[in-house]
This record gives structure tokens, C-alpha cells and sequence, in this order.
């Protein structure tokens, strides 16, 4: 079992720069892909980006490339999703999850979520 807890959501102008951190417990976090995705009411959730089980390989969603990164620090079970030159359009709910195996942006393999924090960007 794993338990996600993220932080770091909040509002900010169009332009401006958040991280996201999010915790996981358990002495597992190494065995595990893991990623980061948003969602809006009435969307589907999108896959954002997932990071390697090592943290030597990323992905990322087009929409978000060049302006977020993902990393990781098994040594804190902690991951990270740096959001800069964010826009309106990047307003949802953002969730980690942890992923054993499979596809890295299908929501269906990942096993565990967090609830999720808020990331609004005004105009």
C-alpha cells in the first residue's frame, strides 16, 4: 500500500511558476513509475508526466513540454512537478499516482492516487 499526499497547488498569474511536491509513505516509492495528471470537471483525466522508477527517464504530454519537469528523490519518496510559464489553460486539479507496470500515460495502470491540489492560473 501506498498513501500520496500532494502539496504545493495555489493561483497564480499567466506567466508565473509553481512546483508541486508529493509525498508518498512506504518504503517502496523506488519500485514504482511514477506520474502526474490533471483534471477538470467534465474532462478526462490527462496524462501530464511520469518520471522512471530511477529517475533517469521522463515523459511528458505535448501541451506541457519545454514548460513543466518532472524528478524525483527516493531518498525523501517525494516527486516533483515544476510548472513554469503556466497558463489559463493549466487550471485543474493536479494528482500524482504510482505506476508498477505499463503504459506511462494510461491512467489505468497506475495503482494508487493522491487526492489531488488545485492549481488555478488567472489571465
Amino acid at each position: 500500500q501506498v498513501q500520496l499526499v500532494e502539496s504545493g497547488g495555489g493561483l497564480v498569474q499567466a506567466g508565473g511558476s509553481l512546483r508541486l511536491s508529493c509525498a508518498a509513505s512506504g518504503r517502496t516509492f523506488s519500485s514504482y513509475v511514477m506520474g502526474w495528471f490533471r483534471q477538470t470537471p467534465g474532462k478526462e483525466r490527462e496524462f501530464v508526466a511520469a518520471i522512471s522508477k530511477s529517475g533517469g527517464s521522463t515523459d511528458s504530454a505535448d501541451s506541457v513540454k519545454g514548460r513543466f519537469t518532472i524528478s524525483r528523490d527516493n531518498a525523501k519518496n517525494t516527486v516533483y512537478l515544476q510548472m513554469n510559464s503556466l497558463k489559463p489553460e493549466d487550471t485543474a486539479v493536479y494528482c500524482c499516482a504510482a505506476n508498477r507496470a505499463g503504459n506511462w500515460a494510461n491512467p489505468r495502470n497506475y495503482d494508487y492516487w493522491g487526492q489531488g491540489t488545485q492549481v488555478t492560473v488567472s489571465s
